[in-house]
């Protein structure tokens, strides 16, 4: 892996309330290098979202970052002030999310969202700002730019609002992209699109993207490396090939064998027993242990750790 862009360090994130502090990240490590597409996958509830909104510094009232850091080009995010990270929001690190309506302004037009950003990130002119806004809004698909600037969010297909969100996130030029659930709300046809786009604006720019997903097609399209989290903790870490080939942890052959593919004309689901237990609920041994085909009696008594079994291969399991 090139020299690591982004590094998270034993960071561990709570939410609390009047009566009690719940962890939903527990202690997870992993690096980022530059020009590098890592994926974070999981079910809902298994902390993906939870790792990204530690990143970027934007946890709900009740959360913080209770320990760890986070380290972005040498500098340690945890701690800093909001105006000290609005100069890494939206200009070094950009982030887009399942639902673009949440994140655009329903009684804006697109345009003045996108000019905005960028006339406060990169310190141009207004009329410079329209120029870029356009440029990209064009290179994310949109034939007509100054068309679809005037258009307010409500009035676009949830396609059309993505791409408009991946312009805002491209337009600033990041050096770090986190993409969160970003096809998940969409169909089939518009996700190919989507992905086709963040490939070519891969291919086009030095930017590394953290791509979470739960989506296994995604990942084997999209990721170099790939990061499996369960219950606030990683799992599973390998490059991709190595993951699809020679997964080891028994909840990400579970994910592997839960993604429907093709035997003849039958489409064949394998779940996985059970659910992802809530923070607060999570048992003292192995936290998959319950709904693991493989687990035995010592699994349930000691929270194995994540060790290396391969080059690049970490899995937390006493059974590899």
């Amino acid at each position: 892996m090139s020299e690591a862009l982004l590094e998270v360090k034993s960071l561990k994130t709570v939410i609390k309330d009047k009566k009690r502090e719940l962890t939903v990240v527990d202690g997870i490590d992993f690096k980022i290098g530059t020009n590098e597409v890592v994926a974070l996958v999981g079910e809902s509830g298994c902390g993906k979202s939870m790792t990204s909104l530690s990143i970027m510094q934007l946890l709900p009232r009740t959360g913080e970052i209770a320990s760890g850091e986070v380290r972005f080009g040498g500098r340690n995010l945890v701690g800093l002030s909001n105006r000290e990270m609005s100069g890494v929001r939206g200009r070094r690190i950009a982030m887009i999310f399942q639902e673009p309506m949440t994140s655009l302004n329903p009684v804006l037009p697109i345009g003045k969202q996108l000019t905005e950003a960028i006339t406060r990130h990169l310190g141009v002119s207004k009329s410079e700002a329209v120029t870029i806004a356009e440029d990209w809004l064009r290179r994310v698909g949109f034939p007509e730019p100054s068309r679809i600037r005037k258009e307010y969010p409500h009035r676009l297909s949830g396609g059309m609002r993505q791409r408009v969100m991946l312009a805002m996130a491209m337009a600033c030029k990041p050096e770090l992209l986190i993409a969160d659930e970003p096809t998940t709300a969409l169909d089939v046809t518009i996700q190919a699109q989507v992905l086709d786009l963040i490939r070519q604006l891969l291919r086009e720019t030095d930017m590394s993207v953290l791509f979470i997903t739960h989506d296994l097609g995604v990942v084997a399209e999209m990721a170099t490396r790939v990061i499996v989290m369960y219950a606030g903790q990683i799992v599973e870490t390998a490059d991709v090939r190595t993951l699809f080939t020679d997964a080891r942890h028994p909840y990400t052959k579970g994910l592997l064998q839960s993604t429907p593919r093709m035997q003849g004309a039958i489409g064949r689901l394998v779940p996985i027993a059970g659910s992802v237990p809530p923070a607060g609920a999570f048992p003292a041994g192995c936290r998959f242990a319950e709904r693991c085909p493989m687990a035995k009696a010592e699994c349930s008594e000691r929270l194995p750790e994540l060790r290396e079994i391969g080059t690049g291969h970490q899995v937390r399991c006493i059974l590899t």
